[in-house]
């Protein structure tokens, strides 16, 4: 009997620790940022500075936890044409899943349109943290999308080895 009594404990308290370590990744750390984000911006080609872009009904969530966990959606009227002309495209974009409840956002649909041509990905943000870029993919029906990706300087750094050269100077 008591080793009935101990192996359900044991399943009970695993069953327990696991749900608790779900909740905690998909939905304790992230709060609704959507109020403090007021606009979208794209790093321009001929100044190399991120200016504002028109858009409208933003959705976004974040966690101070990680940087990478950033996340937008928003539509804007503007043209692809218009913004590859005006913006700097982001050749090497990979849309980074977000939770399951922010519905808005579908990394591999996202993924899949970047790949068809039916999106661009444009630099929103050069390092917004060390070694961390804000992209920002566009549809062709203006349906846009954010997320934080490491870039190549942050790739270098976070593995222990020294910024590559043209990278700013890591943090200590």
């Amino acid at each position: 009997m008591n080793g009935k009594v101990i192996g359900g404990a044991l399943v009970l308290s695993g069953l327990i620790a696991g749900a608790a370590m779900y909740y905690l990744q998909v939905y304790a750390f992230y709060e609704d940022v959507s109020a403090d984000v007021e606009n979208v911006q794209l790093t321009t080609v001929s100044g190399g500075q991120p200016e504002p872009i028109l858009s409208e009904n933003i959705k976004a969530i974040d966690a101070d936890s990680s940087p990478l966990r950033y996340r937008a959606c928003f539509e804007t009227p503007m043209s692809q044409a218009m913004l590859t002309e005006t913006y700097v495209l982001y050749d090497e974009a990979v849309p980074l899943n977000a939770p399951e409840w922010f519905d808005c956002f579908d990394a591999d649909a996202v993924g899949a349109a970047l790949e068809e041509g039916r999106a661009l990905a444009f630099l929103g943000t050069a390092n917004i943290t060390y070694g961390i870029d804000r992209i920002v993919a566009i549809t062709d029906d203006g349906r846009g999308f954010v997320w934080h990706q490491i870039n190549a300087c942050g790739e270098e750094v976070f593995d222990g080895r020294p910024a590559p050269e043209g990278c700013p100077e890591a943090p200590r």
